[in-house]
């Protein structure tokens, strides 16, 4: 009798049908029959079944070890082994009693459940175990016969249960190594089957969602065409433009009155050509960069607010000499001076973007950031690109202190107090811009430097312009030659 666990029997009984399986369980002490109701649960040991195959093997017959005519001591078990191998037949029971290669009888075994009834415990079958005669295991398992401590409620373990996907086993200190706590995974890292070790991170492409169970692909964030902000962005862009091409077809029409010719048409016509330029920079930001689109929107930004601060120097250079041309000695700030001062202004940008796209030109670029792949614009070179804007930043610098000091020079338009306003929006504009630019995330830092474009760009043709358009449109009264040499006295107009 071999005994498993709590309450289950199982019980191997060799019976054997013949004389010599009798006196051979004798001479082993083992009993012949099973006592106390155990089960039989398997097999017959056939001996009898063969005996005519065996007596040629016994020559002769001694008193005390002969049966049915044959001699136990000279009898050879490889003999029986073989025949063994051969046996195949269904018993009383109704079982198929068969044997291995190896002359075993294969296992079978009763699955016996103790159960307490009326305080006696008895031994009760809630299945079986066994093989066939083709090598197949079979198991069956009756779990509305068991009955446990807890009546038919399968008893809780002491241990913790399995961990569910997307937490981890983390051990208990002082505790068996069977109980433990399911810690979540952490960001980026998954389990996708229970009671797990460790959580397995996921590719670099790819994220765990919310339940920490599969990785999915990151999100790329780039500011488009598509979605609000950009929207939003292109439609000033565009705003922006069209007012400056309004602009230049007012100038173009009244270019034959006094505040027009006034004001320097070509120099006037030049600033607008670089404003309207300055409002299409802003589309070359926005969706998804390429090598080109890279060095073309920065390059590109800064050769046109480089033209165009050249032309706001220009014009205010004019004012100024335009008022000192009659002293003695006072240089001549003609067309010539004008257009050298701004091509002049204008190639030192073009050179050290020319050096800037030479040497480290600017790359797009994947950052990995948790949820998201934020696809940008590496500058390349931060040194070329501050010194882009610290060019600008210069030119703006001359134009402002230059115009405050002709603010206040004799004109009922003097174009000087508008170029003040109109550099002091643009420095205060580009001034805030570095920090915000700096402290921006991801594609907020796209949006961020084309609002400073734009920004700056509107506050040059508001400032410059709009004044302008405003007597030419709805107070042409004014646009006389006597109201811009200021020969009208200021309560007329």
């Amino acid at each position: 009798m071999i005994m498993f666990g709590h309450g289950i029997h199982i019980c191997l009984i060799l019976w054997l049908h013949s004389c010599f399986a009798c006196n051979l369980l004798g001479d082993f002490g083992m009993p012949s029959s099973t006592e106390d109701g155990d089960i039989v649960v398997g097999g017959i040991f056939p001996v009898s079944n063969k005996q005519n195959h065996l007596s040629a093997s016994f020559e002769k017959e001694p008193p005390d070890a002969t049966c049915n005519g044959f001699d136990m001591r000279a009898f050879r078990w490889t003999q029986v082994t073989s025949q063994l191998r051969q046996v195949k037949f269904v018993d009383e029971f109704g079982e198929t009693v068969f044997f291995d290669k190896n002359g075993d009888l294969p296992p079978s075994y009763d699955i016996i459940n103790w159960q307490l009834r009326q305080g006696e415990v008895q031994h009760v079958t809630v299945g079986y175990f066994s093989t066939s005669a083709e090598a197949a295991y079979e198991l069956v398992i009756r779990e509305d016969d068991i009955r446990w401590s807890t009546g038919r409620v399968v008893p809780q373990a002491v241990c913790s249960e399995l961990c569910p996907t997307g937490t981890r086993r983390a051990p208990i200190k002082g505790r068996p190594s069977c109980c433990f706590d399911c810690v979540p995974c952490a960001d980026g890292t998954i389990t996708n089957q229970t009671g797990a070790l460790d959580c397995t991170p996921c590719p670099e492409e790819y994220w765990s969602n919310e339940e920490r169970s599969r990785c999915i692909l990151k999100y790329i964030e780039v500011l488009s065409f598509t979605e609000t902000l950009g929207i939003i962005l292109m439609a000033v862009s565009l705003v922006g433009a069209s007012l400056t091409l309004s602009t230049a077809a007012v100038f173009l029409l009244f270019r034959h009155t006094p505040l027009v010719r006034a004001n320097n048409a070509e120099l006037s016509a030049l600033l607008l050509f670089s404003l309207f330029l300055c409002f299409l920079c802003p589309l070359t930001f926005i969706a998804q960069p390429t090598a080109w689109s890279c060095m073309l929107r920065h390059t590109a930004f800064a050769v046109t607010f480089a033209l165009c601060i050249s032309c706001v120097l220009g014009k205010t250079l004019v004012v100024i000499t335009a008022f000192r041309a009659t002293l003695p000695g006072a240089t001549k700030f003609g067309p010539v001076q004008q257009r050298v001062i701004v091509y002049s202004c204008t190639v030192v940008q073009v050179f050290i973007c020319i050096l800037w796209l030479t040497i480290t030109p600017p790359y797009p670029q994947k950052r990995h950031n948790n949820r998201k792949i934020i696809v940008e614009c590496n500058t390349g070179s931060d040194t070329a690109f501050y010194a882009v804007l610290g060019y600008i930043g210069f030119l703006a610098g001359i134009c402002l202190v230059l115009a405050f000091l002709a603010r206040k020079l004799p004109d009922n338009f003097n174009e000087a107090k508008f170029i003040t306003f109109s550099m002091l929006v643009f420095c205060a504009v580009w001034i805030t811009f570095i920090p915000a630019y700096v402290s921006s995330p991801g594609k907020y830092t796209v949006a961020v430097e084309i609002f400073a474009i734009l920004s700056s760009a509107f506050g040059l043709l508001v400032c410059i312009f709009a004044p302008k358009c405003y007597i030419i449109i709805f107070h042409s009264e004014k646009n006389t030659r006597q109201h811009v040499m200021g020969k009208v006295p200021k309560t007329a107009l």
